[in-house]
């Protein structure tokens, strides 16, 4: 019997729930087109509702209601943030689909996952500022080739502002190294790009490439450093070399991963007069509704435009 296995390469679930979290897993991959890691998540959802719902028992899938969703959620989302619950929400909507689809169960039990309560652009981005930024760059570990690989990537991080996904994909053919160039290759729903490479990012990578990365057939850039050496399994990788960084460097941040050098990288670039347009092209965001976030950091600017408290108060 195939088994779901973490990044790690440890069991996701028993071999009871494999049963079913596995044929999922194997659904979303090649039906509904997910990235791996997307699959990784939902299936790591599932598990955890099966294993709450039947503990020990056997499992029995036309037996589940739409109210054991509901009370899955409800004590699963208080202590995943409102990004995780979200998370949690669209995993446990696309499991319900696929039972009914599969025909474990004719029920609609999609309907009993209760929504979670999100505006769009209702955050401030949370962001590092750019000495902060510097700082946990200059905290790195560069005398092991561990280190130089996690400094390698944090500097795309930093001075490119890519996606945890976009810099596990590199791979080596997507450097220009006489034109000085990288390639962000399209993936599904985003865009693809070819940007100057920064030189210190490129004598980053140059100096890993040169002494560090194991001699193999894959491609990737970023390659783990013990055997087997294969491309990084998933982007929460990279969100924990992030994370570790700034433990590191002792820089606090409401957000540890990945994802905060992006926002900091943005915001950086709007403090030195650079316009929410160019901001987009430079992050690639399909959506100029995605870029409009940045200018809640602009006070100066939000300044300009704010009305006079009435009454005159100060």
């Amino acid at each position: 019997m195939a088994r779901c296995f973490t990044k790690c390469g440890r069991p996701l679930s028993s071999e009871r729930n494999a049963r079913i979290v596995e044929p999922y897993r194997q659904y979303l991959l090649k039906e509904r087109g997910l990235a791996v890691h997307t699959a990784y998540a939902y299936t790591r959802w599932s598990d955890q509702f099966l294993l709450s719902r039947f503990r020990r028992r056997p499992i029995r899938l036309r037996a589940l209601k739409g109210r054991d969703l509901t009370v899955f959620v409800q004590r699963s989302a208080p202590r995943c943030g409102r990004a995780g619950a979200i998370h949690l929400v669209a995993a446990l909507r696309s499991f319900c689909r696929f039972l009914r689809y599969s025909g474990h169960t004719d029920e609609n039990l999609e309907v009993g996952v209760p929504p979670v309560a999100h505006w769009a652009l209702a955050d401030v981005p949370k962001h590092l500022s750019a000495q902060e930024v510097e700082k946990v760059l200059a905290s790195c570990e560069r005398n092991t080739a561990l280190g130089r690989r996690d400094y390698a990537i944090l500097l795309l991080l930093a001075r490119l502002g890519l996606r945890g996904g976009e810099v596990l994909g590199l791979t080596l053919e997507d450097i220009d190294w006489d034109g000085g160039t990288i390639t962000i290759p399209v993936t599904k729903n985003r865009r693809g790009a070819r940007l100057p490479l920064p030189s210190d990012a490129g004598t980053a990578i140059a100096e890993y490439l040169r002494r560090d990365r194991p001699r193999c057939d894959c491609r990737r850039i970023f390659l783990r450093v013990k055997a087997p050496h294969a491309g990084l399994s998933a982007s929460p990788v990279i969100s924990m070399i992030a994370a570790k960084a700034l433990r590191r460097a002792g820089v606090q941040s409401a957000r540890t991963g990945a994802h905060v050098f992006r926002h900091s990288f943005a915001t950086t670039m709007l403090g030195h007069g650079a316009s929410l347009q160019e901001i987009g092209q430079l992050l690639r965001h399909n959506n100029p509704k995605t870029t409009a976030i940045y200018a809640k950091v602009d006070i100066e600017a939000l300044r300009s435009i704010a009305l006079p408290w009435p009454g005159g108060a100060k």
